[in-house]
């Protein structure tokens, strides 16, 4: 290890447990302001890299059924997929869904820590050890055996400080593209009002009468990941309403099925069948330039007649929480996922300002749009920059 820093075994270093829950927890759950803080993973979520409060509490008998944390704990997920530690800044309970590791001394900087648990180097030696397990999820074991560095003291803290500088830039980033995020919500109300009031009495239309040909579901022939025939857009690809493309997959359409499921610019594809209500619906507006993409049976592709809808009008009615109401009353629940089909889609009444506005609104939402990239540009180089700091610092390189 490089400056001579030994690496010692999480179990040297911390006291790790998992946590339990007594059952059924709704007996032990209590509204008592004086019951005591019960950590779920909302509680994390929310907070950040501390956890300073929780949004329940149990009675007092629950407590020898669980496990108490105090504050300088950390905390983990057994789940491999959660992949970040986070500080108990108050004290409480856990359940079995968390393991904790609680310092065994005081060579333990808790900033340095955070990173470090938080790492793809912990991370991969997370999965690495997890390897061939049917359940990848966290345990005891798993945890215990991980070697890690343990630097001096004054040097965890050195550390940490320069990832606190970093971590701080990207901390900015993220709330400034927030905010950008608030304000075209805010335009939107401005210039149109809530949807499912309708306060300006917009005509209320059917969706059907806006669409330049009939919506129509994806294709079903199944995407590969070889880089290959068309980009096949998938409902996860749409991501807080924003198209992402981190995973790719292509899928090669029959010359026949080419126009049929095909993607132009301007089209909207929403997600029509899954599994979370949350997510039902969500869309993006399509740009495909000058690559061919089509998209999969789980999306619904909406082209409208350009003279009467802007789609990024309707993409933003979806968002609000009055256009949300509207389409989730349009929608359906079957025993596994929650559905909308293109009868529903078509037979949906929204209130329909004038084109011009609607114009209007897509002018202002693309300058908003231009600004979000250069800040989403600016926050990726930030988080390259974070991963080859913290990649030097627990290789005794920073």
């Amino acid at each position: 290890m490089s400056n001579g820093w030994p690496l010692v075994p999480m179990e040297d270093i911390f006291e790790i447990a998992r946590g339990g829950s007594p059952r059924p927890i709704d007996s032990f759950l209590t509204d008592d302001p004086d019951g005591v803080n019960w950590v779920m993973i909302s509680d994390a979520t929310e907070s950040g890299k501390y956890i300073n409060s929780t949004k329940k509490r149990i009675r007092e008998e629950g407590v020898k059924r669980s496990r108490v944390v105090q504050p300088g704990d950390f905390l983990l997920t057994n789940s491999m997929s959660f992949g970040r530690p986070y500080i108990m800044n108050t004290s409480g309970c856990i359940h079995d869904g968390w393991l904790v590791l609680s310092p065994r001394h005081e060579n333990v900087s808790p900033d340095f820590f955070y990173y470090l648990l938080g790492s793809d180097f912990v991370y991969a030696e997370f999965v690495r050890r997890a390897a061939g397990a049917t359940v990848k999820n966290l345990n005891i074991d798993l945890v215990k055996g991980v070697q890690v560095p343990l630097p001096p003291m004054e040097e965890q803290r050195r550390i940490a400080e320069v990832l606190d500088r970093a971590e701080a830039l990207r901390t900015k980033r993220r709330a400034v593209l927030a905010q950008l995020d608030t304000l075209t919500q805010a335009i939107f109300l401005s210039l149109f009002g809530d949807p499912h009031r309708n306060q300006n009495d917009w005509p209320r239309r059917p969706m059907s009468e806006l669409f330049a040909v009939p919506p129509i579901f994806g294709s079903m022939v199944p995407p590969v990941g070889e880089r290959r025939g068309w980009l096949a857009l998938r409902v996860g690809n749409i991501q807080d309403w924003t198209l992402d493309l981190h995973n790719r997959k292509y899928v090669d359409l029959p010359a026949e099925a080419a126009e049929r499921h095909s993607v132009k610019e301007g089209d909207l594809l929403l997600a029509r069948a899954i599994a979370s209500e949350e997510h039902l619906g969500k869309c993006i507006v399509a740009d495909p330039g000058e690559e061919r993409w089509a998209f999969d049976s789980h999306l619904m592709r909406l082209r409208f007649d350009r003279k009467q809808a802007e789609p990024e009008f309707i993409r933003h009615l979806f968002m609000t929480p009055g256009g949300r109401r509207l389409f989730l009353g349009a929608s359906r629940k079957s025993t596994v996922q929650f559905n909308i089909n293109t009868k529903e889609i078509s037979a949906l009444r929204i209130p329909v300002p004038p084109f011009t506005l609607q114009q209007e609104f897509a002018r202002r939402i693309a300058l908003v749009e231009r600004l979000k990239a250069t800040y989403c540009a600016s926050l990726a180089k930030l988080d390259i920059l974070f991963a080859v700091l913290q990649h030097r610092a627990f290789r005794g390189e920073l």
